[in-house]
Order: structure tokens, then sequence, then C-alpha cells
């Protein structure tokens, strides 16, 4: 026997299947720091996600 599961199959990158997953992810990214906020702590953004310009300031 398989267990039946009732949510919705997410499509490719999708980050939530449905809102109440958005609100809740909305809340998580609220405590996110910014670029600027990581750099005043003496830490280096990710550069994956950033363009190398931004790094010239």
């Amino acid at each position: 026997m398989t267990k039946q599961n009732n949510e919705p199959k997410r499509k490719n990158s999708s980050m939530a299947s449905n809102f109440e997953e958005m609100k809740e992810h909305g809340k998580i990214m609220e405590h996110v720091s910014t670029n600027e906020e990581v750099r005043k702590s003496g830490k280096t953004p990710d550069p994956q996600q950033h363009d190398k310009k931004e790094y010239k300031k």
C-alpha cells in the first residue's frame, strides 16, 4: 500500500505550491541579510548570485 499525497505536484523551479507556503517563505525572507548588511559585518556576499560589478564598490 502506498502513501497518498494530496499536495499538488510542484512545477520545476517553483518555491511554493500554495499561498500558505508563499506566506511562510515571505516571513523567512524578511530575516535574510542584504548584501550591504553582510558587507558591514565584514563578510563577503555569495558571488554566485551577483554580478562582479557589485563587488567593486
